[in-house]
């Protein structure tokens, strides 16, 4: 990916050398349901092995702090277009240098804010909340979606800015899943989201554990390295990270459901060659179009229809049931199980739904 030449870039001399000094890499936000990248948010770098707190630093002392955001935000703004479908971009930007000159020449250079999320960062205090609504008003106005920082903003800032995301930063995110006091204001924050009819974003996810836990507080949407690292261009989601996804948003959210009978099916794309039984052949978008089962008398593989598909919190007795009023040739082939995105997650075997209900 290229960046677009941004004309009339704001000064940060003499702070950087050169306004190439200032570059980006993009990290990508996942959406958990889908395991889809949902987004991008842009990220500064600089020169050296400072990190960009202590050049953020350095341009307030110099008295640069607008001038290196506009800096940012209007190269992240230039590479909007080159967005993969159905992605947005996310844009930093401090509450209380909004209003800057600098800053808003820079929002400037994009009149339509159509798939940008402009998130509200920092914990400088805002002097006049009623000027902050009435410029994030004016950001939506354009087409953005305004985000904020769920833990620093406060109360009065969040009824100001009326945000549609936002956002659990790594600090919050760290010990979610060992430390109660973190898990508990972690559900605070997605408790009032939702009320608000706002989506949370976990950002600075890290580990396996920390996945689990925001998968079972509901958090929709997370960023960090276990996900995807920070890159120059707008990379894709690894297959093996929408393996890892699918598999612990299937066994999280539910405890009676069927996810912990779910077994691991091997899949073939429709057009090959069927695999070894049992196996689902799936479509381009991973979506199950038929079985591949053994013969029971004769071992030979043969190809059978998909008449029933279960969601990995469904009921167990539910599906059992479902699954024995089928037609008799089908009665007792295994169901398919998918996620939220209709992908395939494995199968239920009828015997293991039997036996579970048994118990």
């Amino acid at each position: 990916m290229t960046a677009t030449p941004v004309s009339s870039l704001p000064d940060c001399r003499p702070l950087l050398a050169d306004p190439d000094d200032l570059t980006l890499v993009f990290q990508p936000i996942v959406d958990l349901a889908a395991a889809r990248i949902a987004g991008y948010q842009a990220l500064s770098r600089f020169p050296g092995t400072a990190g960009p707190g202590v050049w953020s630093a350095a341009a307030a002392d110099c008295g640069l702090a607008a001038e290196l955001e506009a800096l940012a935000i209007a190269k992240a703004l230039a590479v909007v277009p080159l967005l993969p479908d159905d992605t947005f971009l996310t844009v930093d930007v401090s509450p209380h240098l909004l209003g800057s000159a600098p800053v808003q020449d820079a929002l400037a250079t994009r009149p339509d804010l159509s798939r940008v999320v402009v998130e509200l960062t920092g914990h400088t205090p805002v002097d006049d909340l009623d000027v902050l609504r009435r410029r994030t008003d004016a950001l939506r106005a354009r087409g953005a979606v305004v985000a904020l920082d769920g833990a620093g903003s406060g109360l009065q800032q969040m009824a100001a800015v009326r945000p549609r995301l936002v956002t659990l930063d790594r600090a919050l995110v760290t010990g979610v899943d060992t430390d109660p006091v973190r898990t508990a204001l972690a559900e605070v924050v997605g408790e009032f989201t939702g009320r608000i009819g706002a989506r949370l974003l976990a950002e600075g996810v890290e580990t396996v554990a920390e996945l689990t836990a925001l998968t079972r507080l509901g958090v929709p949407l997370a960023q960090g390295w276990l996900l995807g690292r920070p890159t120059p261009g707008f990379a894709p989601l690894a297959p093996e990270v929408a393996v890892l996804v699918r598999a612990h948003v299937a066994r999280v959210h539910v405890a009676d459901g069927v996810a912990a009978l779910v077994r691991p099916v091997r899949q073939s794309d429709v057009g090959e060659p069927p695999a070894v039984p049992p196996a689902v052949l799936v479509g381009g978008q991973g979506e199950p179009v038929a079985l591949v089962l053994a013969c029971p008398r004769t071992g030979k593989p043969y190809l059978a229809p998909v008449s029933l598909q279960a969601h990995p919190a469904d009921d167990v007795a539910a599906t059992l049931r479902r699954a024995v009023t089928r037609p008799p040739a089908q009665r007792f082939d295994p169901v398919v199980c998918t996620d939220a995105s209709g992908a395939v997650v494995g199968l239920l075997r009828v015997e293991d739904l039997a036996a579970a209900v048994t118990r």
